[in-house]
């Protein structure tokens, strides 16, 4: 078999035998990959450092029958802080674990990698609230799962102004008028609005470029937590996770 060179980041990691690992890996073009690691927990093997969860690298693999097995690894980014930071860490291992969950083997996973990676970024190199972080990721992540919400119109009567309401049944914003026959709507302000619609359509890199009062803020987090829970049918709660 050939040799592949890709870029990855690493989602998980388990022992295997006296000095292997087994490693799920997500790549932009492949997907979810499960590679192996021949001798990684070595003292001295060179795959050491790139075979740690949340290490992003340029990986050299081969394709076996039933997994992929790495040759070698230059690594881009380890994340350090998240590994010294129980908070950071927890968050993490979070967004981790929703990654792991939606994406799958040879999907086009470029978007979902990008955003992880800058989701990482932001925890592990600023002082954000990891609460917001989490939530501009769940919005985010939904809309490159083909759940956006709509933003542009009320999703019933397609009225333009006086936007107040964020329904979760109907996927997007309502009007004042038709928000009364929708139990599932919640009120916003125009603060929590414009960032809602900053989030879906901003170029990636700028996605946590922007902050927010805290009455918008606590309800920016509480939409994007319900909605992302509505549209998965899981809840996701950080506290256990470790």
């Amino acid at each position: 078999m050939a040799n592949i060179k890709m870029n990855g980041i690493i989602l998980s990691e388990s022992n295997v035998g006296d000095f292997d690992k087994m490693l799920t890996m997500l790549t932009p073009g492949a997907g979810k990959i499960s590679c192996v690691a021949k001798g990684a927990r070595k003292p001295r093997s060179a795959l050491l450092a790139g075979t740690q969860m949340f290490c992003f690298g340029e990986y050299l693999l081969f394709k076996g029958t039933l997994n992929y097995h790495i040759n070698s690894v230059e690594t881009i980014e380890v994340f350090y802080n998240i590994r010294t930071d129980l908070d950071k860490l927890k968050y993490a291992v979070h967004i981790n674990k929703i990654v792991q969950d939606v994406t799958h083997e040879n999907q086009n996973c470029y978007n979902i990698l990008q955003l992880l990676l800058n989701t990482l970024y932001t925890i592990s190199e600023t002082d954000k609230d990891l609460d917001l972080i989490v939530s501009v990721f769940k919005l985010r992540i939904l809309c490159y799962l083909g759940l956006t919400p709509r933003i542009n119109a009320c999703t019933n009567c397609k009225e333009k102004e006086k936007l107040e309401y964020f329904s979760l049944r109907d996927n997007g914003f309502k009007c004042e008028v038709c928000s009364r026959q929708d139990t599932s709507c919640i009120k916003m302000t125009e603060s929590t609005k414009n960032a809602i619609k900053y989030v879906i359509t901003a170029p990636s890199k700028k996605i946590f470029s922007f902050s927010l009062k805290e009455d918008s803020l606590k309800e920016f987090k509480i939409i994007s937590k319900l909605y992302f829970n509505e549209k998965l049918e899981k809840e996701y709660k950080i506290d256990d996770i470790i």
